[in-house]
């Protein structure tokens, strides 16, 4: 009899932010991420310096949650969608908890990209969405054994999802995306007039 088995599952998390954790209001979250950029002149002045398109808090603030309590039950309710997603992935934490070791704020404006990337010194990654107007750029996954497959011919255009060497996903505003820190991941170009806006993060173990 033949049998063909699917091999060392890659997963992703998708959930409404509201399902778990305390209730985060949109609009209050979105208007807080706009005056942090609108105020913080040394994130604007490293986007500047590095060509960044739009903003990021990332090389600027690093206590989001200590600074706004919104951001710290935004991170409340994180936790709590982390924790359930590292429940699935069946992790043995050996009596330790994945703990939030980084967040910031990305501000895509129409024709902004962020090419592809990992994560690393970090287990679970993603991102809350916080507008995402009609005709922003989905998320795209990368499959992790691509760079190992030189000599392999392309998949066809219908293959099944799972076999797909590029996976795109367009979230709402609302949701919050996981994934391990390992998969690679990019955000194509913006074809929206109004800007993106997202928080990502990353979890370590220990």
């Amino acid at each position: 009899m033949t049998q063909i088995d699917s091999l060392f599952v890659t997963r992703l998390y998708r959930a409404d932010r509201s399902e778990l954790g305390p209730k985060i209001d949109g609009a209050e979250l979105e208007n807080t991420c706009l005056s942090i950029a609108d105020d913080d002149e040394a994130g604007q002045e490293w986007c500047e310096e590095n060509d960044f398109p739009g903003y990021t808090s990332y090389a600027s603030l690093d206590d989001l949650p200590w600074r706004f309590p919104i951001f710290a039950d935004l991170v409340k309710a994180l936790d709590a969608h982390v924790a359930a997603f590292a429940e699935d992935l069946q992790f043995d934490l050996d009596g330790k908890e994945l703990k939030l070791d980084s967040l910031w704020i990305n501000i895509l404006p129409q024709g902004g990209i962020h090419t592809g990337h990992i994560h690393p010194h970090s287990v679970i990654s993603g991102t809350t969405y916080v507008a995402m107007p009609e005709g922003a750029s989905a998320i795209k996954f990368e499959d992790p054994r691509l760079p190992m497959m030189m000599a392999a011919p392309p998949r066809k255009k219908d293959a099944r999802a799972e076999l797909q060497s590029f996976t795109y996903v367009a979230p709402s505003a609302g949701e919050v995306l996981l994934w391990e820190s390992f998969l690679r991941h990019e955000v194509p170009m913006n074809m929206a007039e109004e800007e993106r806006i997202s928080v990502s993060f990353n979890y370590a173990w220990g």
